[in-house]
């Protein structure tokens, strides 16, 4: 299957550059394929929990794209490589892709979240992409017990997408720990998609995202997060060093 696009490693992580205009060629060629395919809505801080936990670290690289929706990314990769990834904000990559699974009709499952947020973002898909199906949903914070039938659900449904919030088990690798159990679909992972199209949390602005700035909105929300800097530092500690061993011929 080759999709549109180029995969480059960025400190041993995978990245796709993608541009906008190939994410709809992207997304049925992934649908033609008839198996489940992940997306992954890649941050700095996922790259750097990637390079740390083999779990993680498996699941990003099966993914079928992984897109950069942090400033830093972009940043690394053009100073390892010279190559400029696009760079998406969550929302909107979630939102294009909702329109393109609209054109032809298709099926979307939504799961986590609280019960009203779920039920307010099943509202807002279904008056915001009339010709999208909504074949379920279920909200997060299910019991062990209940995740077989859960699973069960989800493939008799067989969703051309699975919109995955935070509150499952395991947050994002739920996925992973799961693959073989789902149908053969989407699934795209994304911790606050809910509550924002249940209008209780804002996106940030597009100055802000385009800045690189939103991490600062998150930090007030969750002030241990600031804390994350010295992560930051960190990961430009790496890039010199990557650097300097690329410009050595040491791979």
């Amino acid at each position: 299957m080759a999709l549109p696009g180029e995969r480059i490693s960025l400190l041993k992580v995978p990245i796709d550059i993608l541009e906008c205009n190939d994410v709809e060629g992207a997304v049925f060629e992934l649908l033609k394929n008839g198996g489940g395919e992940n997306i992954v809505l890649l941050s700095l801080w996922d790259l750097l929990r990637a390079r740390h936990n083999i779990e993680y670290r498996d699941y990003i690289k099966s993914a079928a794209l992984v897109i950069p929706i942090s400033k830093s990314l972009v940043r690394g990769a053009r100073f390892l490589t010279g190559k400029i990834p696009e760079r998406y904000m969550p929302f909107n990559f979630i939102i294009r892709l909702l329109t393109i699974l609209e054109k032809r009709e298709l099926t979307v499952y939504l799961l986590g979240g609280s019960k009203s947020s779920l039920a307010k973002s099943e509202k807002h898909i279904r008056e915001t992409f009339p010709k999208l199906r909504v074949v379920g949903r279920f909200p997060g914070c299910f019991k062990k017990h209940n995740e077989d039938s859960l699973l069960q659900v989800i493939r008799k449904s067989a969703p051309s997408l699975l919109l995955v919030n935070e509150g499952v088990p395991g947050g994002e690798r739920w996925i992973a720990r799961n693959n073989s159990k789902l149908n053969a679909g989407l699934r795209l992972w994304c911790s606050d998609i809910f509550d924002i199209f249940a209008k209780q949390k804002k996106r940030p602005s597009k100055m802000i995202f385009d800045n690189g700035l939103e991490w600062i909105g998150f930090c007030f929300q969750k002030p241990l997060r600031f804390f994350r800097l010295f992560r930051y530092f960190y990961y430009n500690i790496l890039l010199v060093l990557y650097k300097l061993r690329k410009n050595n011929g040491v791979r």
